[in-house]
């Protein structure tokens, strides 16, 4: 019952990677154009065999093996305009998808044609599907500064009118955040919003730097906050949401399993949380599934799972108006739900 309430559950989605969203069908069809160069399979079934990651490093090095198949801004639109059908058939509202232009611009597609083509596919989703689509471009942080220098002159030089936050992924182990302050500094200055992942495979103080050098405004992840009182106090009262990935923790093997997920400890103490999907194909996921898990972790009914739908829309870079609006349409559902049960 309550996965037929969550599929048709009014959502937005803070946390998903735009070349990790690509579907098993969209992989394989890039994957056999580049038949013999990847050693991504050009079959959809072996695609999802493919995505079954050791741990956290092995799968940095899957996604960046499907990173390789986007060669040109044609596979970039397709791509794009794909993830925003999948999201639109779970009701996602808006979605603000982590894009890491450096990836593509060091593979060759420049940089304007790389933002051309990622606005193409917005600007027709919206049209065609009813998504809002924004962009948080990120520093792959294992490419080191270089990368971060390249993010912020395409996020500054080429800024597409999607673009709203400014974020760093890629391994946390071995990459201090504080390296990247003056990055974030200028792309703040600039009106961007703060975003960097932090705390999943390292501990609290990844966190704190985050939140001290990179003036983070959200966190991905965030996990390993649990293990730390203080800063779970902190991001409570100054109201730093979390943008956590329960399937996504697991499948990495940062978290044991989902009976083990700090998710309830998060919560419990206060703690703003959002749930989303990360990579959901390479995951065997999707939004509408990372809710059901919450509902079982959180013990959730449809009021429960209604508020924690508004706690993203509150959590997200929309303008009062819009979170007001997409709110409104998420007590209409949970109200009518109700009331024909």
């Amino acid at each position: 019952m309550l996965e037929s309430f969550i599929a048709g559950l009014p959502k937005v989605e803070l946390h998903v990677h735009h070349v990790g969203s690509a579907a098993p069908r969209i992989v394989a069809e890039l994957a056999a154009r580049h038949e013999g160069h990847t050693p991504v399979p050009a079959d959809p079934a072996a695609v999802a065999r493919y995505f079954e990651f050791r741990d956290f490093a092995h799968f940095i090095e899957i996604y960046l093996s499907v990173v390789d198949l986007v060669r040109d801004p044609e596979d970039v639109r397709i791509l794009t305009y794909e993830v925003g059908r999948e999201l639109a058939r779970q009701q996602v509202r808006y979605a603000e998808l982590t894009v890491t232009p450096y990836s593509h611009t060091s593979r060759g597609i420049p940089a304007a044609e790389f933002c051309a083509a990622i606005e193409d596919a917005r600007v027709r989703a919206e049209a065609e599907l009813g998504i809002v689509l924004r962009w948080c471009f990120d520093i792959p942080g294992e490419a080191g500064l270089a990368a971060a220098e390249e993010t912020l002159a395409i996020a500054l030089d080429h800024r597409p009118d999607g673009l709203v936050s400014f974020g760093l992924g890629g391994p946390e182990v071995g990459v201090p955040r504080p390296q990247f302050k003056p990055y974030f500094d200028k792309a703040r200055a600039a009106g961007l919003r703060s975003v960097p992942h932090a705390g999943e495979t390292t501990g609290p103080a990844t966190i704190w730097d985050a939140i001290h050098e990179l003036g983070a405004e959200r966190i991905g992840h965030g996990i390993s906050a649990a293990q730390d009182e203080r800063l779970m106090a902190y991001l409570a009262e100054h109201r730093i949401p979390l943008e956590i990935s329960p399937t996504s923790n697991v499948r990495t093997r940062a978290v044991a399993s989902l009976d083990e997920h700090p998710l309830p400890a998060l919560r419990a103490a206060g703690v703003p949380v959002t749930v989303n999907s990360d990579d959901p194909p390479m995951f065997g996921t999707t939004l509408n599934d990372e809710y059901a898990v919450a509902a079982r972790l959180l013990d959730l009914d449809e009021a429960g799972l209604g508020g924690l739908a508004r706690d993203a829309v509150e959590a997200s870079f929309l303008p009062p108006a819009e979170k007001a609006r997409i709110g409104a349409e998420i007590d209409t559902y949970v109200a009518e739900h109700r009331a024909a049960r």
